[in-house]
C-alpha cells in the first residue's frame, strides 16, 4: 500500500480485547476480575487499547538475554500514550541450543505466537525479537493473524577484539576453527579468543541472520526508522523500545495492520536492502515464508530480479570488515535506504508503521563514515543481491551469496566429492586418503527441510585439512541445506527439490563433472537426460520419517526451500476472530 492511500480508521471505536473485558456480564466480570489480582484499577479496562508485548526473551537464547530490561520501556510507552500493556513469553527458538536446528522450530513458533495473539485478548502486539528465527517466526505468525503489530529488535553486541583484531560473532569462529585446521592457530589460543567472539549483550555483531533479519524488518516497513542497528547495550536501544510502546497505541487505534505494509512493493525493498547490505542467505527463505502467510505472491526469481543489479555497499563482516557498532555509527539502515532512493530502486511510496512513507523517512539522512557504508563506485561487489541458480541439478532452483564468494569460482567445472549426509561429511572430511582437491565440488545430501530434518546451517562445510595446508581458504560446495549469515565462501545453498524428497541432488554421484556458471544462473549436472532420469527412477528414500509428535508434523507438511520452508497448512492469513466466550 502506497502511505498516501491509508487512511487511518476513526477512533474511538470498539476494540477486540472489549470482547472480553467489556460490559458487565458474567464473562466480562470473570476476564477483568482474574486480572485484577495483579493491582490493576477498574478503568484501564474501560476501552483503551490492550498491547501484547510478545517477548522471546530465555536464558537459553543468550541473544535475547536482556528482552525483559527492553519490555520494561515497550510497557512505559504503552501506558504513556495511553494503552495497558501486558507482557506475553512465546516460542524462543534459539539458534545457539536447539537440536536438530532451530529452524525446525520457526514454524512451531510462528504457529505458536499466531494462536497466542488470537486467542487472547490484544488489540495490537509489538514483536521482541532478536536472536535469527525469532525475528521471522513472530512477523509469520503477526502477518497470519493480521492485527496492528511493530518489530522491536534487541539490537546487535558489541564489537569484539582479540589481540588488536576486530572479532565477527560467528564469521571469526568459523575463520578461526579453519586456522587451528590448517596449523596457522592453536587450540589454545582458540580457547583464548573464545572470550572476546560474544563481550555484551545481544545478537551477533556480524551481518549475519539476526541483523539481517533486523534489516528486513525495517525495510519492510513492520520496525521504526533506525531500529535495525542501534548496539543492544545502547542507551538509544531503550528509547526506540519506548517510541515502537507509544506507536502501536496509534497504530491499533490507526487500524494500520501488517497486510497494509506487508505488500509487494515491501518485500521488493527489502530484496534491495538485503542486496546492499551483503546480507544472510536465510533471510530468503524467511522472506519467502512471511509473504506467504500476507499472501503476496513472492518467488526465487523476483530474489533474482529485484536483487541482481543492486551494489553491496555495507563493508560488514562476513563480506567486509567492520562491524555492526560501525555500521550504526555510519547512520545505520536509513543510509542504505537512502542511497536506494537515490538510485531509484525504492519503491518510495511504500508504507510504514510510522503510517508515513519509507522514502520520506529516510530523505535527508547523512552518511557518516563512507568506509563502512560505501559510495556505489567503491561497491564491495557491483552485483550483491542472492543470485538464483537453476538447472538440472536444480530445477526449482539454489541460492549463492556472491558478495562473499571468491569471485574466481563463479565460473567453474570440477569432479564432485559426494557426502551422502552430516554424518558421512564429518567422518570423512579430515582423512588423508579423501580423493579431494581444491578444484573439486563438495556436494551435501540429505540436509533439506525434511532431510536434516529442518535445514541446518551445515552447507558452509569445512574444507578438508589437506587443502587448508596449501593455503587454499575456498571451494564450491553445494548442499540443500543453509549457512550461517556469519559465514563465507562461494557455498551453493537451498538445492531444490531437496534430496530427501527426491531431487536431482540425491543421484548426484562422486566423480561427476558440476558446472557452475553464475553469471548465467546456471547449475548442471554434466550427465545426459537419460541417464539422470534412470537414476531418479531407481531412487530410494534414505532418510528416516518420524512417526509422532512435532517431528512427523513438520517432514510431513513442510514445503521446499523454494517456497520459503513454511507448514503447508499455515500458509495465508486467517485472521484475529475467535470463537465466544463460552464461559
Amino acid at each position: 500500500m502506497k502511505a498516501s492511500d491509508f487512511k487511518p480508521a476513526e477512533w474511538p471505536r470498539k476494540l477486540r480485547s472489549q470482547e472480553w473485558y467489556g460490559g458487565t456480564s458474567r464473562d466480562a466480570i470473570y476476564h477483568r476480575g482474574w486480572m485484577k489480582n495483579q493491582g490493576y484499577p477498574h478503568d484501564v479496562f474501560d476501552g483503551r487499547p490492550v498491547i501484547g508485548i510478545l517477548n522471546t526473551w530465555a536464558d537459553l537464547t543468550p541473544c535475547n538475554g536482556h528482552l525483559r530490561e527492553l519490555a520494561e520501556k515497550v510497557k512505559a510507552g504503552v501506558w504513556e500514550a495511553g494503552g495497558l500493556p501486558v507482557e506475553v513469553p512465546v516460542f524462543s527458538a534459539s539458534e545457539n541450543t536447539f537440536r536438530p536446528t532451530a529452524m525446525m522450530f520457526r514454524n512451531l513458533a510462528a504457529m505458536a505466537v499466531e494462536e497466542a495473539m488470537r486467542g487472547q485478548p490484544m488489540d495490537g502486539a509489538v514483536l521482541l525479537v532478536g536472536c535469527d528465527k525469532t525475528t521471522p517466526s513472530l512477523l509469520m505468525g503477526a502477518a497470519s493473524v493480521d492485527m496492528p503489530s511493530i518489530v522491536v529488535t534487541g539490537g546487535p553486541m558489541l564489537n569484539g577484539y582479540f589481540r588488536g583484531e576486530r572479532v565477527g560473532s560467528g564469521t571469526h569462529l568459523w575463520k578461526f576453527s579453519e586456522a587451528v585446521k590448517a596449523g596457522e592457530m592453536t587450540q589454545e589460543e582458540f580457547m583464548e579468543a573464545e572470550q572476546s567472539m560474544s563481550r555484551s549483550s545481544g545478537t551477533c555483531n556480524t551481518m549475519g541472520t539476526a541483523s539481517t533479519m533486523a534489516s528486513m524488518a525495517e525495510a519492510l516497513g513492520m520496525a521504526l526508522s533506525g531500529n535495525a542497528a542501534i548496539p543492544a547495550v545502547d542507551s538509544r536501544r531503550r528509547v526506540m523500545a519506548m517510541e515502537s510502546g507509544r506507536r502501536i497505541v496509534d497504530m491499533v487505534k490507526e487500524d494500520l495492520k501488517p497486510s497494509d505494509v506487508l505488500t509487494r512493493e515491501a518485500f521488493e525493498n527489502a530484496i534491495r536492502t538485503n542486496g546492499a547490505i551483503g546480507g544472510s542467505t536465510n533471510a530468503v527463505v524467511h522472506l519467502l515464508a512471511i509473504a506467504g502467510r500476507v499472501g503476496v505472491d513472492l518467488t526465487l526469481d523476483d530474489w533474482d530480479r529485484c536483487g541482481r543489479d543492486v551494489a553491496t555497499i555495507v563493508n560488514l563482516m562476513p563480506s567486509g570488515k567492520y562491524l555492526m557498532e560501525e555500521f550504526y555509527y555510519a547512520g545505520g539502515l536509513p543510509v542504505v535506504l537512502k542511497r536506494l532512493l537515490d538510485a531509484g530502486q525504492l519503491n518510495a511510496e511504500a508504507l510504514t508503521v510510522s503510517g508515513t512513507a519509507i522514502g520520506d523517512e529516510v530523505r535527508d539522512v547523512v552518511n557518516h563514515n563512507e568506509d563502512v557504508i560505501l559510495p556505489v563506485e567503491k561497491a564491495l561487489t557491483p552485483q550483491g543481491g542472492i543470485a538464483v541458480l537453476k538447472g538440472n541439478l536444480a530445477p526449482k532452483g539454489a541460492v549463492l551469496k556472491p558478495s562473499a564468494a571468491t569471485p574466481e569460482l563463479l565460473t567453474h567445472r570440477g569432479r564432485a566429492v559426494v557426502f551422502e549426509d552430516i554424518d558421512d561429511y564429518k567422518a570423512r572430511i579430515a582423512d588423508e586418503d579423501l580423493d579431494i582437491d581444491e578444484t573439486c565440488v563438495m556436494v551435501l545430501k540429505n540436509c533439506g527441510p525434511k532431510g536434516y530434518p529442518g535445514m541446518a546451517e551445515v552447507g558452509n562445510m569445512g574444507l578438508p585439512p589437506k587443502v587448508l595446508r596449501k593455503g587454499i581458504t575456498d571451494m564450491i560446495r553445494i548442499s540443500d541445506a543453509r549457512m550461517s549469515g556469519t559465514a563465507y565462501g562461494t557455498v551453493i545453498l537451498h538445492t531444490s527439490p531437496e534430496a530427501a524428497a527426491g531431487g536431482p541432488l540425491a543421484v548426484v554421484r562422486s566423480g561427476d563433472m558440476i558446472e557452475v556458471d553464475v553469471p548465467n544462473r546456471r547449475l548442471h549436472l554434466d550427465i545426459s537426460e537419460a541417464e539422470l532420469a534412470e537414476r531418479l527412477t531407481a531412487w530410494e528414500a534414505k532418510h528416516e520419517q518420524a512417526a509422532s509428535g512435532y517431528l512427523w508434523l513438520h517432514q510431513t507438511h513442510v514445503e521446499g526451500a523454494d517456497t520459503g520452508a513454511d507448514l503447508d497448512f499455515l500458509k495465508g492469513r486467517r485472521g484475529s476472530y475467535v470463537a465466544k466466550d463460552s464461559h
